[in-house]
């Protein structure tokens, strides 16, 4: 909402019906067309969280990608402040766009060259998007470590990746996105691969920075727990479509769609076992059962079919068209269009 007119605050960020294939070569040397997004929108504005939520394979990551320009959509749009990205710069980002969308890895360490020191990776963005000048460059780059939580900021300056530890190094990519003054920051799964002791304190991080300079969050997320903390919205990914979006609070306390319910159930079964879900198993499928075992695409009818525990006739043959219900969107059959509210 904007504070001085009242009005709703137009979208930072708008993605309009992006599409992605691949081919990929499968045994004998066939190839298969791979559809890793299908149809996405989604809007984000200034200060808000936004969490693209799914299993591995769900296509997340290529969304992201996709809002980055590191892939190039077979279809669809993506503005930025009401600009045609995509029209505009058809050979690949400028230096302003990536000056104001930025990137957090999920590999702290793999993001980070253990060659150079912390200082070399946060001068080199801050000259080379002209955002200070060479003489008070090292003086901003430990500005920035204090705005990460890295102190004292004069001492991490000196030192190598290898010297820190996996939320240090993470905190230094944070910085590093942050050191070119970006409006969208991309975080793809930014505390998956650090300790669980260390993980509130990086999403607490980023809250922070959505909260007091209003910048935009496009997270990447299996993690339904971290999503529902940090975001104000989620949208569930699902073979490269989106299948239940809405306020977190409402998508995280009452699921609609049975994806949904076994992504939480997921969190739920982690939780009281103690250990995480074994690598053949996945929301939905029944016990034993791989996500990427012979289950074969559908040719017809809704693409959650295989796997899902309510499936019935209709499911089978006619693929379901998103439809509102209870404050959200929701890509499902059991919410029939004509008494969806």
């Amino acid at each position: 909402m904007d504070a001085r007119s009242g009005m709703p605050q137009p979208p930072l960020l708008e993605v309009r019906d992006l599409c992605k294939s691949f081919t990929s070569s499968g045994l004998f040397g066939h190839k298969r067309r791979v559809t890793a997004a299908r149809d996405v929108a989604f809007t984000i504005r200034r200060g808000e969280a936004v969490a693209l939520v799914g299993e591995s394979g769900s296509g997340k990551s290529t969304v992201a990608r996709l809002v980055l320009r590191l892939e190039t959509p077979d279809g669809g749009g993506i503005l930025l402040d009401g600009d045609d990205v995509l029209a505009r710069e058809r050979r690949g980002a400028s230096l302003a766009y990536r000056g104001r969308v930025q990137m957090v890895f999920q590999d702290p360490f793999g993001s980070l060259n253990p060659v150079h020191g912390v200082a070399h990776h946060l001068v080199r963005p801050l000259l080379r998007h002209h955002r200070c000048a060479r003489a008070e460059a090292r003086a901003r780059a430990i500005e920035l470590l204090h705005t990460v939580g890295l102190e004292p900021a004069e001492e991490f300056i000196d030192r190598h990746p290898y010297e820190l530890s996996g939320g240090q190094r993470q905190r230094v990519a944070i910085a590093r996105a942050l050191a070119v003054d970006p409006d969208l920051l991309v975080a793809d799964e930014p505390t998956s691969m650090l300790d669980v002791s260390i993980r509130m304190g990086v999403l607490n991080l980023l809250a922070e920075l959505k909260r007091e300079r209003g910048l935009a969050i496009l997270l990447i997320t299996h993690d339904l727990a971290s999503a529902r903390y940090l975001a104000d919205r989620i949208l569930v990914l699902f073979r490269g479509r989106v299948v239940e979006a809405g306020p977190s609070a409402t998508v995280t306390a009452s699921p609609a769609h049975p994806y949904t319910r076994a992504l939480l159930a997921s969190i739920a079964d982690v939780s009281a076992a103690g250990r995480d879900t074994a690598p053949d198993e996945s929301p939905g499928a029944s016990p034993g059962a791989s996500a990427h075992s012979s289950e074969a695409p559908a040719k017809a009818g809704c693409p959650f079919a295989a796997r899902c525990p309510e499936v019935h006739e209709r499911c089978l043959a006619e693929d379901p068209a998103p439809r509102p219900y209870d404050g959200r969107l929701v890509r499902c059959h059991l919410y029939p269009a004509d008494r969806a509210s």
